[in-house]
């Protein structure tokens, strides 16, 4: 029996937020609006992704209300930041596998401690992405990728500021 494609006979929250969120490229595009980045040719040269795929991904995003179109801009809306908390989980659950530490080390900018899967352990609060600034952790390996926005991204910056 093949596998279906959707989830609508599940009658799961789970199964439904897989529904908008659970294709392969969507998380990592909108990761990157989280990180600033907000043009086409920049999303798909940062995600190594094919035209025709991003095209598909980024109309489904504004037709689901996570991204807004702005002339020749993608911007997350208030509902794609809401998925903050869940990107910042995943990504600390991936880096504590990781030998080498955090590629992207979080940081509360209310009062400069390092968050913690996304908590400031000082403040106890979960900031949401525009009071985080993001720099370059221990793991990150800079001879991986040299495209522009993987370049801007080894440098300090506070999320959702863009890169033009």
């Amino acid at each position: 029996m093949a596998l279906g494609v959707d989830y609508t006979r599940q009658d799961c929250s789970l199964a439904r937020a897989l529904e908008t969120v659970g294709e392969r490229w969507t998380l990592l595009i909108l990761r990157d609006s989280v990180f600033g980045v907000r043009r086409f040719t920049d999303f798909q040269v940062h995600l190594d992704i094919s035209k025709a795929v991003l095209t598909t991904r980024l109309t489904s995003l504004v037709d689901d209300g996570l991204l807004v179109k702005t002339g020749e801009e993608y911007l997350p809306t208030d509902d794609a930041l809401a998925l903050w908390p869940a990107l910042v989980a995943l990504t600390s659950w991936a880096e504590r596998r990781s030998p080498n530490g955090p590629r992207r080390v979080f940081t509360h900018a209310d009062c400069g401690t390092d968050l913690d899967a996304g908590r400031c352990p000082r403040c106890e609060v979960s900031p949401t992405p525009d009071r985080v600034d993001m720099r370059a952790g221990p793991g990150a390996d800079p001879a991986i990728r040299s495209d522009m926005i993987s370049v801007a991204l080894r440098s300090p910056r506070r999320l959702l500021t863009p890169f033009r």
